[in-house]
Formats: structure tokens, C-alpha cells, sequence
């Protein structure tokens, strides 16, 4: 067990290390935040911040030296120059990143699994991309297989045709073909070093324009329906990775029970609710687990809890979200606004 009064480093300075962090302080341990840019929002609540490349050693290794135990808030750290951390713990561990950073090894692990995910070529060419295409048919999805979030890094593809105008650029790709779903939703868990899980209630979501726009829990029956099988999935994963921390999954429901989509080796935007509407955040049982300390208590602290995005240039009566009691709005501290930037969300609770 790492004690409350140690650092937790946290690599990367965004809105989930900025809430990451909060809930580390609450436990009484110190935070040292690494990051390439130097407008973190993660290191203004934070004990110490380097401010550096990541493939800069010297750094990473003074950082490591602050610190009991690394985390992550986001999957796309580069792996290799995490060997500077040397002897100090990381979690999740570097095998977690390798399979959630490339989106082919991640479909081919879940698959190993017996997850249903779906159906998928790699694509390297344009001659890739027609046999995909002639296998799979359109719609389909065409994506970088590394990077990219929120929509980023991916084509839609309605008929075949409209495949002519992409230019390949020689970076590794997977298409997907479309599912056909009546609902998206998220399997969260914390998985303890004693191997011991926790689940959250699964938030059913909704995208716009690539991006999580609400999430609602509970979820509706058509989700709850397929809730336990893909419960099963995500813990096999988790177990597979021997992972430490939380973890998100995000499935579509279909007829033909739940398909994987991707997993998130990290805290993840559709459990934000988790700060007022269930027991124990996301974030705490995040901290908890990784410094070795009990899981806290996930069940729902309200009868309904949802969870609204605040996203780009629109505008916002602070006063009136604040005015209703059963509205939480968190904003992120970042700077000007710009459509398809996270700057904040808004959890309602209802009893």
C-alpha cells in the first residue's frame, strides 16, 4: 500500500488528471503532473508539474524519483519512454497502452476473448481499403488504428464510391463495417491489485458528431438486458491485462447481444457522473487502486443521474445551471472556447 502523504504522478494535463488529482488531495496525497504542453489544467491544481517532451529522460527519470506510483490520463502516452520510470510502479501497466493504443491489436485481444466486436479489416492501401470494402461492404467506418478520439481520425464511407477522394499517407488504418444498434453504452470497473473488481452502473450514451454528448443512468432496458454479458467481456479483459485502476469499455446493444467498440485504459468522460451520483467516483477508486487501497462503494447515490457535456462555442448561464439544486457544474479552466473542445460538463441528480 502506498500511504496518503506520498506523490502520484500523472502522465499527461488534462480535464481527467485535473479531476484525477482532486480526488488524490481528498486522500491526502501529494500530485506531480508531467505533460508535453505547458497549458495544463491538471497542473493548476497540482503539487508540482514538469513541463517536458516525452521522450525527454532526464526529466522522466527526475520525475519518476518524486514520485510512489505513475498513472495515466490518457492512452496515448508513448510507451517507449516509460522505461525512464525505471523501478517506480506504473498503472495500469504498459502492456494496457500497447493494446489500447492500436485499434487492431485491441479488436484482435477482445476477439481472443470471445468478445464480439466488429467486422474489421486492416487497411494499409488503397488496394486494402477495395478488399475491405468488397468483403465488408458500406457503410463503414475507416480509421487511423493509433490516435484519434472524439471522432477525430475517422471516415465515414455511405457507398463505396466515396472511398475515390481518401489519400493515403502511409499511417496504418482498420474499417470497420457499420452495427446496426438500438443504444451505446459504457462498462466502467476498477480492478484492485488483489484482482478484485467493482462495477458502476452502466451510463447508456449519446454521441454528436463523434463526441459524448449525454450519458444516463440508469440505462434502458434494452441495455440492462446485455449489461451482465458485457460485464463478463470487460472483466475478462481486465484480468487478461492483469490491470490496476479503471478501466472504460464502450459497447453498442444490438440484436445479437453487445459489440465491442474500443476500451479506454483510463477514467473515462461517460463516468464523469460518477462524482456526485454514485458512492465512490470513478476518480477516488482510480486513486485507491492503484496506491493499493480498498475499492469504494459504486452503486448509484440517486435514482437517476445524467451527465451533459459542455462543448465548444456554446453559450452558458453559469447562474442558471447553479440556480437549480439539482444540477453540479464542473468546468475544466481551459482557455477560449472552439467547437468540439470538452470544457466542462453538468451532472443532474434526481431522487
Amino acid at each position: 500500500m502506498i500511504p496518503p502523504g506520498e506523490t502520484i504522478g500523472i502522465l499527461g494535463g488534462g480535464q481527467l488528471g485535473r479531476m484525477l488529482a482532486k480526488a488524490a488531495a481528498q486522500l491526502g496525497y501529494r500530485v506531480h503532473v508531467y505533460a508535453p504542453e505547458a497549458d495544463s489544467v491538471a497542473a493548476e491544481v497540482c503539487a508540482r508539474f514538469t513541463n517536458a517532451h516525452w521522450d525527454d529522460a532526464a526529466a522522466m527519470a527526475e520525475f519518476a524519483a518524486d514520485c510512489a506510483v505513475v498513472t495515466y490520463e490518457f492512452e496515448n502516452v508513448p510507451v517507449g519512454p516509460l522505461k525512464a520510470l525505471g523501478s517506480v510502479p506504473l498503472h495500469p501497466n504498459a502492456r494496457a497502452l500497447e493494446v489500447a493504443q492500436d485499434r487492431l491489436n485491441e479488436k484482435e485481444f477482445v476477439e481472443q476473448l470471445g468478445g464480439r466486436t466488429a467486422p474489421y479489416m486492416a487497411v494499409d492501401t488503397r488496394e486494402d481499403l477495395d478488399a475491405a470494402l468488397t468483403r465488408l461492404g458500406s457503410p463503414g467506418i475507416l480509421k487511423t488504428r493509433r490516435e484519434g478520439y472524439d471522432g477525430k481520425g475517422q471516415w465515414r464511407i455511405n457507398a463505396d464510391h466515396e472511398a475515390d477522394g481518401i489519400a493515403f499517407s502511409g499511417q496504418p488504418l482498420i474499417y470497420e463495417g457499420l452495427v446496426r444498434f438500438s443504444a451505446e453504452f459504457s462498462v466502467i470497473l476498477a480492478r484492485g491489485h488483489d484482482g478484485r473488481i467493482a462495477f458502476w452502473d452502466s451510463a447508456e450514451n449519446v454521441h454528436k458528431g463523434g463526441i459524448l454528448a449525454l450519458s444516463t443512468a440508469p440505462a434502458s432496458d434494452a441495455v440492462l438486458a446485455q449489461v451482465e454479458e458485457a460485464r463478463a467481456l470487460a472483466a475478462k479483459v481486465a484480468d487478461g491485462l492483469d490491470y490496476v485502476g479503471v478501466a472504460a469499455f464502450e459497447f453498442f446493444a444490438t440484436s445479437d447481444g453487445p459489440v465491442f467498440n474500443e476500451m479506454a485504459p483510463r477514467v473515462h468522460n461517460s463516468g464523469h457522473w460518477t462524482i456526485e451520483g454514485a458512492v465512490t467516483s470513478q476518480f477516488e477508486n482510480h486513486i485507491r487502486a492503484i496506491c493499493g487501497l480498498p475499492l469504494g462503494d459504486t452503486r448509484l447515490a440517486a435514482t437517476k443521474v445524467e451527465m451533459r457535456n459542455i462543448i465548444g462555442e456554446a453559450a452558458e448561464d453559469w447562474a442558471a445551471i447553479l440556480a437549480d439544486p439539482a444540477n453540479h457544474l464542473h468546468l475544466y479552466g481551459k482557455g477560449a472556447a472552439r467547437p468540439g473542445r470538452k470544457m466542462g460538463h453538468v451532472t443532474r441528480l434526481t431522487f
